[in-house]
């Protein structure tokens, strides 16, 4: 759950801005504040089933939206590269580093 949870903040960091007021909303509260879906259906004066169908919604558009965009995947690629290339540079290792800055140029 943790994991899914993390990743879904991530998309929601990278597409917010593809998203209605109220599913902004509705993400924050639940996934940023940690409301539980009752309390957002309080706030909003909607039923619980309501904002659930609205959460997993907005879930599934942020996913459609990195399968198209691939903004979160060139994210984490760019991480991996970072973290390779400090360890080369402390291991003074300077053609895995070159071959390191080489892979990041070119990333898709």
């Amino acid at each position: 759950m943790l994991e899914k949870t993390t990743r879904i903040n991530y998309l929601f960091d990278f597409y917010q801005e593809l998203l209605t007021p109220k599913q902004k909303n509705y993400m924050e509260l639940y996934y940023l504040e940690d409301y539980s879906l009752g309390e957002i259906s309080e706030t909003y004066d909607v039923s619980r089933q309501a904002v659930y169908d609205n959460i997993k919604r907005t879930e599934a558009m942020l996913e459609e939206y990195e399968d198209k965009l691939g903004l979160y995947k060139r994210f984490e690629q760019q991480n991996r590269l970072l973290e390779d290339m400090k360890e080369a540079l402390s291991n003074k290792d300077y053609n895995q580093l070159k071959s390191l800055v080489t892979e990041m140029e070119n990333l898709d």
